[in-house]
């Protein structure tokens, strides 16, 4: 029940990664290539720190609800201060990234709330129905917010004020669910996580595979704003059908299907599942970057958001199929890191490869890049999770 409650302002905050910061910092500042790439790695930062907080949460015994709390409150104070800060990029810069990575830092965290609170035979389907209240919220703050900055760019201001009240009405929720712990270890090697690649052969070939699909889609994944809203391009569109194309039509697609994304993820084998999320990964970025015409715009958002609404599941939950229980946290972290690689480099590449060579040649690199991946996971067809299903865990505290 308050994780339900805690996606409202999630779908909310959700936005300002996915649409809202590369377009304020586009309209609003007129940022320089680097600025944009910044932002648009500034969560990825976030991910590439995500095994620190899981070793330290485990050597202080602190509660992961507690940090994770702490974490999105910080965010949140940030994300004030870049709303005082105003049309000042000085501020809003280091600030507003700051946020993003405080932000992420909770992502490894949050999969063993997961583990902890939702039962193994029904987890995909229950984050699903939580994934459709975040991303009707996210659906209604798309648009709303879009509206505000097409009337006023001033309005930009109050978004982020709107940004820092959701990070704290979600620490709020997290704090109300019951405690969930990690088994203390008094003594932590910050890179013991990694381990796991050495020594489980099916955790490593499926964090390669990730590795090359992420890079891929996170190179095409940077551009969608910049791609529609730079003039240079082709297009100028105003910030409403910017922020609805990019923002609420993956969202439309994401509730109509994440239901059945997370009972396919309950149900068929984790493979398949993962190849054909990624094909239809390919086929919105291709028809996004190399089509003519509005309607390839959303007709590839729509079909990346039919893919998202899987991946977000899968994401988020897939090493709870391959790791034990007390593990899930760590193989996360692992994941998330190697995340936080690809989506640092991802756009620093991203925006000067766009005006080198053009939309077309990204998005047909990035879908490449998918093609091979999906290719690289068809040998393991017949594999099966392997974690065993613990629905209630002890306090580790405890041991």
């Amino acid at each position: 029940m308050l994780d339900s409650l805690r996606a409202l302002p999630g779908g909310c905050v959700e936005t300002l990664g996915l649409v809202f910061v590369v377009l304020i910092a586009v309209r609003v500042f007129d940022a320089a290539p680097w600025q944009k790439a910044t932002l648009v790695a500034a969560s990825s930062f976030g991910l590439l720190l995500s095994l620190f907080p899981v070793q330290l949460v485990r050597r202080r015994g602190w509660s992961v609800n507690v940090t994770t709390a702490c974490l999105w409150c910080v965010a949140g104070a940030a994300l004030a201060v870049t709303a005082i800060g105003g049309r000042n990029m000085q501020v809003f810069l280091p600030f507003m990234v700051f946020a993003l990575l405080c932000i992420t830092l909770s992502i490894p965290l949050m999969s063993q709330i997961y583990r902890k609170h939702y039962p193994d035979n029904s987890r995909g389907r229950l984050f699903a129905f939580t994934g459709v209240v975040r991303k009707a919220s996210a659906l209604i703050v798309a648009a709303l917010f879009g509206r505000m900055l097409e009337s006023n760019l001033d309005n930009f201001r109050w978004l982020l004020v709107a940004y820092a009240v959701g990070c704290v009405a979600m620490a709020a929720c997290v704090l109300g669910m019951e405690r969930t712990y990690l088994r203390r270890a008094n003594q932590i090697r910050l890179f013991g996580a990694l381990d796991h690649v050495v020594h489980d052969k099916v955790f490593r070939q499926l964090l390669t595979s990730w590795m090359i699909l992420g890079f891929g889609n996170l190179l095409c994944f940077s551009l969608f704003v910049e791609y529609i809203s730079n003039p240079a391009y082709g297009y100028e569109l105003e910030a409403f059908t910017i922020a609805f194309i990019t923002g609420s039509v993956p969202e439309i697609m994401f509730l109509i299907f994440v239901v059945g994304c997370g009972l396919a993820f309950d149900r068929v084998n984790f493979f398949i599942v993962r190849i054909v999320l990624n094909v239809l990964f390919m086929a919105g970025i291709l028809i996004y970057f190399l089509g003519n015409g509005v309607w390839a715009l959303y007709i590839g958002m729509g079909l990346h958001g039919v893919g998202r609404a899987g991946g977000n599941i899968a994401w988020s939950l897939w090493v709870t199929k391959f790791a034990k229980g007390e593990q899930v946290a760590e193989y996360m972290s692992v994941h998330t890191f190697l995340c936080g690689i690809r989506g640092v480099i991802a756009p620093y590449l991203a925006f000067p490869a766009i005006a080198l060579f053009g939309p077309k040649a990204i998005g047909m690199v990035g879908a490449g890049l998918i093609l091979i991946a999906s290719l690289m996971l068809w040998p393991n067809m017949r594999i099966k999770g392997k974690a065993a299903a613990t629905p209630v865990e002890p306090d580790p505290r405890a041991s």
